[in-house]
């Protein structure tokens, strides 16, 4: 999922975080500066309902204007897929290498 927050505050013309979080904290929802950076900067891992229904009632938006799917990266993780991948040679992996004891740095001591 793509964390659309951002987009959604700048069509509303919102572009401070903490604009957002002023208007938030009229609707009841109070958020630390921590958690609002969080929030702004990035793809949260978890996020309240109850939070999610405060901010999509404050920007007047849906939760699909919020979260929106990337099926790719779904498509990505199933196990075939990476097969496939490597049997195609676009495999993005770093593949280690392994040569003579001489050609590692020695540990220190």
């Amino acid at each position: 999922m793509k964390w659309n927050l951002r987009v959604q505050a700048a069509e509303r013309g919102i572009w401070k975080s903490a604009e957002l979080r002023r208007m938030l904290s009229d609707a009841g929802l109070e958020i630390s500066v921590g958690k609002m950076s969080g929030l702004w900067t990035g793809t949260p891992t978890t996020i309240r309902l109850d939070d999610l229904d405060v901010i999509c009632h404050v920007l007047d938006c849906s939760p699909t204007d919020l979260l929106v799917p990337e099926p790719e990266k779904v498509q990505a993780r199933k196990p075939g897929a990476r097969r496939s991948e490597e049997a195609n040679g676009s495999t993005n992996l770093i593949a280690p290498r392994f040569g003579p004891k001489h050609d590692r740095p020695a540990p220190p001591l």
